[in-house]
């Protein structure tokens, strides 16, 4: 065994809500991916501390019309949320709700890259959590400030008619935010049930109640109410797992602000049964695990691409991992093969704003400060299109390429912060307000969006490319987490319409760049 050492938060990029398991040697950890393409998102590790995209859990949901922006809306801050991945005889078990559908959603696969198989639980499982019984039984743990633990049939298909239906924990405290984000365990015989819950006036706090059987009373207590880097913000809410070694540690997540809700590893040990979390009480800001891979090159969670793919087998393509679509794109308006070393979209439809576009690919930025630049050629752009790179959120900012009455402009844009606070899964129609505009000498230009996280900061800018070098164009943009998008906030490419379809836009040599 070797000793590995590292700094949380171990991710400083958006992936909330944690589920990890160990399979052998390895880490699985299974995160929020709300109504992004393709969805629920499995990173693996050898060592808790570096991680990497294992896989992605599906494709695309259920293709409505809110996750393939049909209906002027989408599916903002909803989508699938805190899902639990457990391994059992041989097969990998991922479930989670969407808040859009109203369905719980199994999926198995024999390996954690798939192909995964798709079946529904019965009922709405909120939050949930599967437990794979010695007995052969089956529970799933679930709710919000009253936390239920059912027993499951056979095929895992619907509560088991008769079966184990109880109320475990009920959060009677004055709090903002009861009991939720279930993690249940059966540990040396012991029932295990961690949650979240946010205290009036305090820290999102993490929370534990054990039970010697599935009948008895649940007791338990606050067991970390910590801040890291003094944030003022609580780590809480996740999973935990041992090592081979036999060392525990959970994997929770702090709110970052704009750059989202992120991961961050901390010890725990056992004292009488019972788990003690943190470091005198705290998360600790430096964290050693003990690894057999300590040599293991892990792939980046962040990519630059040259947009250079070849089909697979099947005729598709399959892009890096760290991309993502906002929504379920349409196949036939985006192409990486029709022009080698280039993505192409075209429009299909009107759009209000960029958070209306469909096709709109995406990565997460990351902390505390990044930058990505790409190079958009307009010249397929119709009257009233807007194309460029985005620092997407509910109150975005962008910097497109625009073509008013046959003239091509450079415009930066901004979606202002609402003074009432966004209500979660709302949707803004309005357009944003152009914070400069200015004539563009070409239709082919570098455009980049510099994000800086640190604290206090949570800011955008926007360049492009003259021949001094890069140049500032509107205002420092301001960002926000809000719960309107309910996620960190990401780049993005897009092109969208406001007068006619049909336009294109092609980008080319995207490049990510983090400190």
């Amino acid at each position: 065994m070797k000793q590995v050492t590292g700094q949380n938060p171990i991710i400083y990029s958006d992936y909330p809500d944690a589920d990890v398991i160990r399979v052998g040697d390895t880490y699985y950890m299974v995160s929020t991916t709300m109504h992004f393409m393709p969805g629920c998102v499995i990173l693996r590790s050898y060592d808790l501390i570096h991680w990497e995209i294992a896989s992605y859990v599906y494709e695309s949901l259920d293709d409505t019309p809110g996750q393939c922006l049909a209906d002027g809306k989408g599916v903002y801050g909803k989508g699938m949320w805190a899902a639990s991945i457990r391994y059992h005889n041989g097969l990998f078990y991922v479930c989670f709700v969407a808040n859009d559908t109203g369905k719980t959603y199994l999926y198995t696969a024999k390996d954690v890259t798939g192909p995964w198989k798709k079946s529904y639980i019965e009922g709405f499982f909120h939050d949930n959590s599967l437990l794979f019984d010695d007995d052969g039984r089956v529970y799933i743990a679930y709710g919000n400030r009253e936390i239920y633990i059912t027993e499951l049939n056979g095929d895992l298909t619907a509560p088991k008619e008769g079966g184990l239906h109880r109320l475990a924990v009920k959060d009677t405290g004055d709090v903002w935010l009861g009991y939720e984000g279930a993690h249940f365990y059966k540990i040396n015989g012991k029932y295990y049930l961690f949650f979240i819950h946010w205290p009036a006036g305090g820290l999102r706090t993490e929370a534990c109640f054990c039970a010697d059987s599935l009948l008895g009373e649940f007791t338990g207590k606050d067991v970390l109410s910590s801040d890291l880097d003094e944030r003022h913000s609580g780590v809480a809410q996740g999973g935990i797992v041992d090592t081979p070694d036999g060392d525990w540690y959970a994997v929770l997540f702090q709110d970052h602000g704009a750059v989202g809700r992120i991961p961050v590893l901390v010890p725990v040990t056992w004292q009488d049964d019972f788990p003690v979390f943190g470091e005198n009480g705290r998360a600790p800001k430096e964290i050693t695990v003990k690894t057999e891979k300590d040599a293991y090159s892990y792939e980046p969670l962040w990519c630059s691409d040259d947009f250079v793919y070849t089909p697979g087998a099947d005729g598709r393509v399959q892009l890096k991992k760290p991309w993502q679509w906002n929504h379920t794109p349409d196949p036939a308006l985006w192409s990486v093969t029709q022009k080698p070393g280039t993505l192409c979209i075209r429009s299909g439809k009107l759009s209000v704003n960029v958070c209306q576009a469909v096709n709109t690919l995406t990565q997460r930025t990351v902390g505390e400060r990044c930058a990505a630049e790409v190079t958009l050629d307009g010249s397929g752009l119709r009257e009233g299109d807007y194309a460029g790179i985005c620092a997407l959120q509910g109150d975005y900012g962008f910097i497109a390429l625009t073509k008013e009455a046959g003239e091509y402009r450079l415009v930066m844009t901004e979606k202002k912060k609402t003074e009432k606070p966004a209500a979660m899964g709302s949707f803004d129609a309005e357009p944003g307000e152009v914070a400069e505009s200015i004539p563009a000498d070409s239709n082919r230009i570098t455009l980049r969006v510099e994000c800086d996280f640190a604290p206090g900061k949570d800011t955008a800018e926007f360049f492009w490319k003259t021949a001094e070098g890069f140049k500032k164009l509107g205002i420092t943009k301001k960002l926000h987490f809000n719960l309107d998008h309910f996620v960190g906030c990401r780049f993005g490419l897009f092109l969208f319409s406001t007068k006619e379809t049909g336009g294109t836009a092609e980008f080319s040599k995207f490049e990510f760049q983090t400190e």
